[in-house]
């Protein structure tokens, strides 16, 4: 299945419908539809008490500054100056409200991708890169926050705004309303043919951030190579391509966003050139007042100023559209690992069994081929073969990290995809060979996943590394269960890191425990101790290990050869070692 969000999926590659988007992009604020309507109602009182104020400007020049009536003037005055201040106090309560739901929403939306991230299985993780889905989670979503917490209230503010001016203009005098409001009707045409094009860039600027947060996070996940090798260069050469075509797309992008703002401006001069001309020439024919110009000159100012920020806030509205496709795109994705019902699986009285297996990778590359051969309880398992094989991706379909392409496995007599996450990680350890740690304590990374030991003191957990002969290997670390482990583990020997892997996979007594090339990096006498430990571990687990070192397969009940799309029991550790010098042989 293809996961890799930066390949155009045929939904993006169709002509996205406007209305559909922000029909989606609005779906995710119905729990705030309360509080968003409290909004709404304010910004509607605002904006009248907004509307109401060049009315009576009008009025009053009209009525008592030309009559001279100062004490007219003085009640107007305190009147117009209670209807600014209550304007801005519904004004700034609005702000502070829509300022908490965006950060709500914030919360949610992050929480929802974080979430749809652990519901997606491996293959995903193979196909992305982390920087990107960094960038989607911190950046996109803050522009969505951003929208909520600031843009649309504005927007709509901005449109009533509008309406209610333009009401105005028209009623005073719809002849001159009608000519100053003209312009709008280029503006509008203008707006809707540059749109797809800004949001193009948005887009594109978006994606740009993305893959430069991931050449960020590759280069410093990597620095102790880049150190090693002195390629410090290297990393600066891809930084730098990367930070250039981030430039310019940002380039773009920020010319297409503010493209929109002069042409509204533009049409905005006209607009009151329209009212100056004509108002004045009605003003000398007796056909118009003083006062009524003023209040048409302030409607026209109502009119397209919010008519100059709807401008940059549809540019901000074009890239959190853009945000938000990457987002919902994200929360789309299905895993290619459901849970189905075992009915129709074969029987099988074995621990695993293969049956008529196959598996290629998403690139197309099949790994194994019709595969069958079966793993009993309790028995001790070895699979070598020359690197690349295929050891670890049949470790890794056994559980269940990928499913087979064609055929079917079966765990305990149940067809493994019919068990869920919890009920599959319970019965099966997986070792690594390159353990991965967190940052925190040994404590902690031991007790990683394991609910039943969570709860217990440092005292009890002690006691159960020693019930399972894991509590000698706490010697090696200088503060025993509270030894702190860095983010980037370097605080520990990768050998450390692997016994704790190591207690953390047989503390939570698995009944199939899986070891790829888990002492790889382990001194002779810590592997012996690991060695009487597994050979102590209860009588019904089984076992497989994976090695390239022989001499840690030389006790194995069966050995199995991997190689070219085939598993073959090798039978004896004296034919494994054959077959693996005849392939070395034929390389």
């Amino acid at each position: 299945m293809n996961y890799n969000l930066n390949i155009p999926t045929k939904r993006e590659k169709k002509k996205r419908d406007f209305l559909s988007s922000l029909r989606k992009l609005l779906s995710i604020i119905g729990t705030e539809r309360r509080k968003l309507t409290i909004a709404f109602g304010a910004i509607l009182l605002n904006v009248a008490l907004s509307l109401l104020g060049p009315y009576l400007l009008g009025y009053t020049i009209d009525t008592h500054v030309q009559t001279k009536n100062y004490q007219g003037v003085l009640i107007f005055a305190g009147i117009l100056l209670g209807i600014y201040i209550i304007a801005y106090a519904v004004n700034y309560a609005q702000i502070r409200m829509m300022g908490s739901i965006g950060q709500r929403l914030l919360y949610r939306l992050r929480n929802s991708v974080f979430e749809k991230l652990q519901e997606l299985p491996l293959d995903f993780f193979n196909q992305n890169k982390a920087g990107d889905l960094i960038s989607r989670i911190n950046n996109d979503t803050d522009k969505l926050n951003q929208f909520f917490s600031q843009s649309l209230m504005q927007f709509i503010s901005s449109l009533i705004m509008m309406i209610g001016a333009a009401i105005f203009l028209l009623a005073i005098n719809l002849p001159l309303g009608l000519a100053t409001l003209s312009p709008t009707l280029l503006l509008l045409i203008f707006t809707v043919s540059i749109s797809p094009w800004i949001r193009r860039k948005n887009e594109a600027t978006l994606k740009s951030i993305g893959n430069l947060s991931a050449e960020i996070q590759e280069g410093l996940a990597n620095f102790k190579v880049i150190v090693a090798f002195n390629r410090r260069d290297y990393f600066r050469k891809r930084l730098a391509i990367a930070n250039k075509k981030n430039y310019r797309k940002s380039v773009l992008a920020g010319i297409a966003n503010n493209l929109l703002s002069p042409v509204y401006t533009f049409a905005s001069n006209i607009g009151q050139l329209i009212v100056l001309s004509v108002g004045i020439w009605l003003i000398i024919q007796g056909r118009f007042t003083v006062g009524l110009l003023i209040s048409f000159i302030a409607y026209v100012s109502n009119f397209y100023h919010p008519l100059r920020q709807m401008a940059n806030l549809w540019a901000s509205f074009q890239l959190t559209l853009a945000a938000w496709d990457r987002i919902s795109h994200l929360l789309s994705l299905k895993s290619n690992l459901p849970i189905v019902d075992s009915i129709d699986a074969p029987s099988s009285s074995s621990f695993i069994h293969f049956d008529n297996v196959s598996f290629s990778y998403p690139s197309g590359k099949e790994v194994l081929k019709n595969i069958n051969f079966e793993l009993q309880r309790g028995k001790t398992y070895a699979f070598v073969g020359p690197t690349g094989g295929g050891k670890t991706t049949t470790a890794s379909l056994t559980c269940r990290l990928y499913d087979a392409t064609k055929g079917t496995i079966l765990l305990d007599g149940k067809d493994i995809r019919s068990y869920t996450p919890c009920e599959r990680a319970s019965k099966i350890g997986f070792i690594l060979q390159d353990p991965i740690l967190f940052s925190g304590t040994v404590r902690d990374n031991i007790l990683y996943g394991n609910s039943e030991c969570g709860a217990l003191t440092n005292e009890e957990l002690e006691h159960e590394l020693n019930d399972a002969q894991l509590f000698n290997l706490l010697k090696g670390f200088e503060n025993g269960l509270d030894t702190l482990i860095e983010m980037t583990g370097d605080s520990v020997s990768l050998g450390q890191k692997q016994i704790i892997a190591f207690m953390r996979a047989i503390l939570r007594k698995p009944e199939l425990l899986i070891l790829d090339e888990a002492t790889a990096n382990i001194d002779t006498v810590t592997e012996k101790q690991l060695e009487i430990i597994l050979r102590n571990l209860p009588q019904s687990t089984t076992k497989v290990i994976i090695a390239h070192r022989l001499n840690t397969i030389e006790n194995a009940d069966e050995i199995f050869f991997v190689n070219s799309q085939r598993i073959i029991a090798a039978g004896s550790f004296d034919e494994a070692l054959n077959l693996l010098m005849q392939e070395k042989g034929e390389s």
